[in-house]
């Protein structure tokens, strides 16, 4: 029995609610894809003729050589995590997951002034062993040095997914083809790969839609990208109705990418056949296979964490002095501000959806869901063109209201920290949602109905019984949130007020300014306030109940 059917009035509110959360995301991308159709410039058309063909030129190499490198990368260390034992797998098992921690626009200054002119390689090759060799064999300053960071640092994405998925298949498939005379690698290409579609699929468009959303690797690069396109268009010639022209470019390659996946993963759906399932059991490696596998784990490893984090620590402590100030505590107090502000709202809001979905049924209900999850398959960029033209509309309609209290500037909302919430929460509510929404079908709708049967309202069941039954999945979502608008740059960048900065801007900037040593200050603080992040996310998960 569906007890919140006799409460239509509660229903209302929560449909009420929803539907303007819903309305407010959707907004920037109509606004968008409006004045794609609506208004030209010269700027666009020069754009058009002789930059467009250049910008996706650039961006198909990359996202196509990104996916199949993280592909190949974190499909086989899930698979050789999962199916074998080996010298330190427990630490590689998370171990691996740590390039995470470092956001892309970091590591590429940070790998970049290790193999410059004054970095440590080429200096220790010259010092030590008088070896001069050609910068051009060191440069990463390009498309392939771009490819090379994306890879280290998404591929973690490919990797957890697929992981997650082998350590629940049964062993009977492995033991099966065993048993037919196959050997590893006929095993991992016929029956590993198969199966386990979906999840590399779904690891993998993750990757390539945060390449899609990077901006200080292919700025910093000099990379000429729709992100950094966009960038030009509006902050140097000063034309946002040409920026939008290009968001709107981009948000049709991000379309296109998402409907590629869906045919990608197809109809095909493995189940087991029985309900005895044993699962997966590593097999012990010895000899050269072990270390090979262990110098393999530990190679990726030390490339997307452990030297990269190493080098900033020595950069840190070479101009800790010269950085650490109040004004850099300030810089630490503003990130924590809008990092917090913004998962609190975006947790609150997916709580709102995500409830008003589990009890309404229905083609708006899962209209809704679907909409709520659009803005973590937009690019920061795209995000930041389409809300700030609606805030500005938004501050043009109350010109009139703002006079009446003595305001003399126009721009109130669209030049406040308001707005840049507000990009937060479209471009991340989809992470919040996800944990809650999985947290509502983990507890299901019976404790509801029977808080209902004996007799307490429907707001009070949702604060005394569900709200506490879910407090792991909301503390999670809050955390993922977090630390996803802790590493942001593109929105923050864009949307920030006038002398307004965070860890992540100001490491760009630094970085931006040639002043690496500079930047590796706040680059570790955000290394680290994320991996705290992580191993509470990773302890209220093994809390949960499964």
């Amino acid at each position: 029995m569906k007890f919140y059917r006799k409460l239509p009035g509660y229903m209302n509110i929560w449909t009420v609610l929803s539907m303007v959360i819903v309305l407010l995301i959707l907004m920037p991308n109509l606004k968008i894809l409006i004045n794609f159709f609506t208004q030209t410039t010269d700027n666009w058309e020069h754009i058009k003729e002789h930059i467009l063909p250049l910008l996706l030129k650039n961006t198909s190499i990359i996202i196509v050589a990104t996916g199949v490198l993280t592909i190949l990368i974190g499909t086989s260390l899930a698979w050789l995590i999962s199916a074998y034992d080996f010298p330190l797998k427990v630490f590689f098992k998370w171990g691996l997951i740590l390039p995470l921690a470092i956001p892309p626009y970091i590591a590429a200054y940070t790998y970049n002034g290790i193999l410059n002119y004054t970095g440590v390689i080429q200096t220790t090759l010259r010092n030590d062993y008088g070896i001069r060799v050609d910068q051009k064999y060191f440069d990463i300053m390009n498309i392939p040095g771009s490819i090379f960071i994306f890879t280290l640092f998404l591929f973690p994405y490919v990797y957890t997914i697929t992981r997650a998925f082998l350590a629940n298949q049964s062993s009977s498939l492995i033991e099966n083809a065993r048993l037919l005379g196959r050997n590893a690698f006929e095993i991992f290409f016929r029956v590993v790969l198969p199966i386990s579609r979906g999840a590399i699929i779904g690891g993998a468009s993750l990757v390539l839609l945060e390449v899609l959303n990077d901006y200080g690797v292919v700025k910093y690069f000099g990379v000429p990208t729709f992100s950094t396109a966009i960038f030009q268009t509006w902050f140097s010639m000063g034309d946002l109705n040409a920026a939008i022209k290009l968001s709107a470019t981009l948000m049709f390659i991000v379309f296109t990418i998402l409907i590629f996946e869906k045919v990608l993963r197809g109809r095909k759906k493995y189940s087991y056949t029985t309900a005895k399932v044993k699962p997966l059991t590593p097999m012990k490696l010895t000899g050269w296979k072990a270390w090979t596998v262990f110098g393999y784990s530990l190679l990726i490893f030390s490339l997307g964490f452990f030297i990269p984090f190493i080098q900033l620590l020595d950069w840190m402590f070479l101009t800790f002095e010269k950085i650490a100030s109040p004004v850099f505590t300030q810089l630490i107090m503003n990130s924590l501000l809008v990092a917090f502000t913004g998962a609190f709202m975006i947790v609150i809001f997916a709580v709102i959806i995500a409830n008003f979905t589990r009890m309404h049924k229905s083609w708006l209900s899962k209209s809704a869901s679907r909409i709520t999850i659009l803005g973590y398959s937009i690019p920061g960029a795209v995000i930041a063109v389409g809300i700030s033209s609606v805030f500005i509309d938004i501050d043009n309609l109350l010109f009139t209201f703002y006079e009446s209290f003595g305001m003399e500037a126009s721009l109130f909302l669209s030049t406040s920290l308001f707005m840049l919430i507000s990009a937060y929460i479209i471009r991340f509510l989809a992470v919040g949602y996800n944990s809650i929404e999985s947290g509502f079908d983990k507890v299901g709708n019976k404790f509801t109905e029977a808080s209902r049967m004996l007799g307490m309202g429907m707001t009070k069941t949702f604060f005394k019984v569900d709200v506490r039954l879910i407090k792991g999945a909301i503390f999670s979502g809050f955390i993922l949130a977090f630390i996803d608008i802790l590493k942001e740059l593109p929105l923050t960048l864009i949307l920030r007020p006038f002398n307004f900065d965070t860890l992540s801007t100001k490491a760009f900037q630094y970085a931006s300014d040639e002043q690496i040593h500079e930047a590796s200050l706040a680059s570790i603080i955000i290394i680290v306030i994320s991996g705290i992040a992580i191993y509470l996310f990773h302890q209220v998960l093994e809390k949960e109940p499964k």
